[in-house]
C-alpha cells in the first residue's frame, strides 16, 4: 500500500512506464492484483537464488529495481548490480533485532550489499542511523519521511459498495474493531470482549486476522463456547447481541475502519512482534490502541501523541 503513491506518481511523470510488482504474500498480490490499471505484470517473487533471481532479471530486463521496507534479499541485490541495474530502498527500516544480527554476525556481508544502492530512503531518522551505522554510504540516504503516512484512500464506487453493506446494520450498537490480530492475541481480544458484553450487551465486536487461517481458528473457539459470530465472506448480517464479526477476506481492512470509533491495531501484545501501521485508523477518525510491542512503529506513536496527548 505504501508503493502505490510512490508509482501512482512515477506513471503520472512517465506514462510509458510499465510497472512489475513482485510481493510475497497472498494479501499483496491479491490487493496488487485490485489496482491493474497501474500494475500491468503482478507476480510472486522469485526464490533468492543465484539461478532463480539471474533468469528473472534476464527475462524481464528491468532499468531499475526498488526494494521496500525490509526486504533485503542478497542475490537480487548482488545479481542486479552485477547486471548494472540501478537499486532503490524505499520506506527502508531495519528492526532493533536485525541491526542486532547484522552488526554482530554478518557486517560485511550487509555492508556489501548496501553499498550496492544507488539510494536509500529510512523511514525515519533513527532508522537512517542504523543504516549508516552497518555502513551504508551516507552519501545515498536520503531523508523523505515515511510513506505509510501517503497511502492513498481509494473512493472508487467499488471499494465504497464493498462496505457499503455494513455501514446501516450497526446502527446506535457499540462497536470496536480489533484489527491485524496475531496468533496469540485473539486470546485478549476474546478476554476483552467477554467483559465488555457485561457492560454492554449489544456489542459489536470485529476481528481482522493478519493471516485468514486464524479466522478459521478463532471461529472455532468462539462456537465452542456458543458465543454469537458472522462471517464476513458469507455477507452474514449483524444481528444477534454481543456478537463477533469475523472479517475472514482480503483487502477490506482501511474501508472497515470508518465503521468504527475505536480500533485496536495487533501485532504488538506479544514480545517478538513489531506493530502495524496505526495511521490508516487515525485517518479513518479512530481512537487507536496498541500494544507495547510496537517496533520501528514507535517512531509515529511517538509522534501522533506528540500532536495529540490523547
Amino acid at each position: 500500500m505504501a508503493a502505490i503513491p510512490v508509482f501512482r506518481q512515477c506513471a503520472r511523470r512517465r506514462p510509458g512506464l510499465t510497472i512489475l510488482m513482485i510481493t510475497t504474500t497472498m494479501s499483496a498480490f491479491c490487493e496488487i492484483g485490485s489496482n491493474c490499471s497501474l500494475f500491468r505484470l503482478n507476480q510472486f517473487c522469485p526464490v533468492d537464488t543465484p539461478a532463480a533471481i539471474d533468469a528473472f532479471l534476464c527475462y524481464w530486463k528491468p532499468s531499475a529495481v526498488i526494494l521496500l521496507e525490509s526486504e533485503l534479499w542478497p542475490n537480487l541485490i548482488m545479481v542486479s548490480s552485477t547486471k548494472g541495474i540501478p537499486l532503490t530502498l524505499l520506506n527502508a527500516r531495519m528492526s532493533v533485532k536485525s541491526f542486532k544480527f547484522w552488526s554482530a554476525w554478518a557486517l560485511p556481508l550487509i555492508s556489501l550489499m548496501l553499498s550496492k544502492f544507488a539510494l536509500i530512503i529510512p523511514l525515519s531518522t533513527t532508522q537512517a542511523i542504523r543504516f549508516q551505522l552497518l555502513q551504508a554510504p551516507p552519501s545515498i540516504i536520503n531523508f523523505a519521511g515515511d510513506l505509510k503516512y501517503v497511502v492513498e484512500h481509494d473512493m472508487s464506487k467499488r471499494n465504497i459498495a464493498s462496505t457499503e453493506d455494513l455501514k446501516e446494520q450497526p446502527s446506535d450498537r457499540h462497536v470496536w474493531m480489533a484489527a491485524s490480530v496475531h496468533r496469540g492475541e485473539e486470546q485478549v481480544i476474546l478476554a476483552v470482549h467477554r467483559l465488555l458484553v457485561r457492560r454492554y450487551p449489544d456489542l459489536v465486536t470485529i476481528i481482522v486476522p493478519r493471516h485468514l487461517q486464524l479466522a478459521h481458528h478463532i471461529v472455532e473457539e468462539l462456537q465452542k463456547e456458543g458465543l454469537h459470530v458472522a462471517l464476513r465472506s458469507r455477507k452474514q448480517k449483524i444481528t444477534a447481541r454481543g456478537l463477533v464479526y469475523m472479517v475472514d477476506t482480503l483487502g477490506e481492512l482501511r474501508h472497515l475502519y470508518s465503521l468504527t470509533p475505536i480500533a485496536l491495531v495487533g501485532g504488538s501484545f506479544c514480545p517478538g512482534f513489531a506493530g502495524h501501521n496505526i495511521s490508516e485508523a487515525a485517518a479513518a477518525g479512530c481512537a487507536v490502541l496498541t500494544g507495547f510491542h510496537v517496533g520501528h512503529f514507535s517512531h509515529m506513536i511517538n509522534e501522533m501523541q506528540r500532536l495529540d496527548p490523547l
